[in-house]
């Protein structure tokens, strides 16, 4: 293994090592299988979306030329010759002075080049429309290739399908896709003090949280979360989990090891696997600075805090984007929602880390308000009462109530 026992490292910099993964192989999907998934290829739009010109509103179809100078005190009166019907070719044809009834997405019939509201018409007769208001070429129409034209690239390789984009390839009938394969995640609880959530915990013993909380967020950002239980703070017990991790997953989430004594037992048991390399020892970020990653074959293994809160802060801004980057998404620092809100206290940072602080929002005003949650690591309810996480910069010593802050929605 090689070792080196590095520097504490920036979330950057630990972003900058996710390039010695090679990313996970592509497999075609049905479009019913790709939402939250990240495309392999780019779609090109093989027609026109939308194919034909149709309306946007209930109405008339009309020549704009034909309203012009049209109001409530003198409106234009038109010959009504036919009706569209919802997913028929329209037969006829509107010359001067005509009109024909359409609903919202019928097809507009040759000779007209607008549609007027229907709340701006009134029928005299079965056969003549009032019209009081003027429409001007194009008003209340799509036509083809407005969304998309033939031969365009729609969506770019790495992006993320979100429910817009399945809309968008279902209007183009793409029904299969290549998407980059789902990650599979393990997760390993460690601790001698960690008991199956089942079993009624003796004193000094606590329930397994970690495992079933990352378990959901791997779930929730895409990936396939392999639940390989409670290992205790023991070299063999370890050591058979993590191949089992490496036979079956992509990443191994090890949780636990906040006392200096199980981090190195989990660095120990690393070590002993061929072709392992210690790439992040220490983050600067907190919570989450004992964080480890090592690359073992092309498998990473991360080395979760065991505090509850902390191991859910370090998936958010760490393994979350592993798993994106492994996925082939398109990253940024920035990746994930955040907004900018206003902080209602102050809040005190350590020079030279990059602090996530749990935040409550609200909104006054239009404006989004962050309230600071307290609390050790240990306790999950810092997390429950969370909204966010608002990011303080590592050069700085804190904020000031009133600054604007960039909060990660979680």
């Amino acid at each position: 293994m090689k070792t080196g026992f590095f520097k504490v490292k920036t979330r950057e910099e630990v972003w900058g090592e996710f390039n010695r993964f090679p990313p996970l192989a592509s497999e075609e999907i049905s479009l019913a299988q790709a939402l939250n998934r990240v495309l392999s290829e780019p779609i090109i739009a093989k027609e026109d979306l939308p194919s034909f010109t149709r309306s946007i509103v209930d109405g008339y179809a009309v020549r704009a030329q034909d309203t012009f100078g049209a109001s409530e005190s003198l409106p234009s009166l038109l010959e009504i010759v036919g009706e569209v019907s919802m997913g028929e070719t329209v037969s006829f044809e509107l010359s001067g002075g005509k009109a024909a009834r359409i609903p919202t997405g019928g097809m507009l019939p040759a000779g007209s080049d607008s549609v007027v509201m229907v709340e701006y018409t009134e029928e005299l007769d079965k056969k003549s429309v009032a019209i009081s208001r003027s429409v001007t070429p194009l008003e209340n129409v799509i036509r083809p290739g407005d969304d998309f034209k033939a031969g365009q690239e729609v969506l770019r390789a790495g992006e993320l399908l979100r429910p817009q984009e399945i809309g968008l390839l279902a209007g183009l009938g793409q029904n299969k896709i290549r998407a980059a394969r789902q990650p599979n995640v393990a997760i390993i609880s460690t601790g001698d003090e960690i008991v199956p959530i089942e079993r009624e915990p003796r004193l000094g013993e606590l329930r397994d949280i970690n495992s079933h909380s990352l378990a959901a967020m791997v779930e929730n950002y895409g990936g396939v979360p392999l639940q390989l239980g409670l290992s205790p703070d023991q070299f063999p017990a370890l050591r058979k989990k993590c191949e089992e991790a490496l036979d079956r997953a992509d990443i191994c989430l090890i949780s636990g090891g906040s006392s200096v004594g199980s981090r190195d037992l989990t660095l120990e048991v690393l070590a002993s696997f061929e072709d392992s390399e210690v790439l992040v020892h220490g983050v600067a970020i907190s919570p989450g600075k004992p964080t480890l990653l090592v690359k073992t074959g092309d498998k990473g293994f991360w080395g979760l805090p065991g505090h509850v809160a902390s191991a859910m802060v370090v998936f958010q801004v760490l393994v979350r984007p592993f798993m994106a980057y492994l996925s082939g998404a398109q990253l940024s620092l920035g990746e994930g929602r955040s907004v900018r809100a206003q902080l209602n206290r102050n809040v005190a940072s350590k020079y030279g880390r990059e602090d996530f602080v749990r935040v409550k929002i609200q909104e006054e005003d239009g404006n989004f308000i962050a309230e600071p949650i307290f609390g050790e690591s240990a306790l999950i309810s810092t997390l429950v009462r969370a909204d966010g996480l608002a990011r303080i910069e590592r050069h700085t010593e804190g904020l000031y109530a009133g600054e604007l802050v960039e909060v990660i929605v979680i």
